[in-house]
């Protein structure tokens, strides 16, 4: 009888042979950097891990940038980014 080994995320059964498959694969090795360049996450944003700031808003103020950024279809944080750039560059 077959032993249960769970589900994979669409909820296909993991079997006995898919268990054997992924032993067989662990033991034949992996390509290490391969692995690391496929790795999931968040794009870079330049040749540096990019730094997170924090900023308070008052609702006002949030809620307009809320607004422009749906407008110009960007994400609230790429609209600050901009906003930024832009008033260093006009400095």
């Amino acid at each position: 009888m077959a032993k249960d080994h769970g589900h994979k995320k669409d909820g296909t059964p993991i079997t006995d042979e898919m268990v054997e498959a992924m032993a067989d694969e662990a033991e034949a090795g992996y390509e290490v950097e391969e692995i690391l360049k496929r790795r999931a996450g968040r794009p870079s944003m330049g040749a540096a891990p990019a730094s997170v700031e924090s900023v308070r808003l008052d609702p006002a103020l949030k809620g307009a940038l809320i607004l422009r950024a749906s407008e110009e279809g960007v994400s609230v944080s790429e609209l600050i980014r901009r906003a930024v750039r832009q008033y260093l560059q006009a400095s």
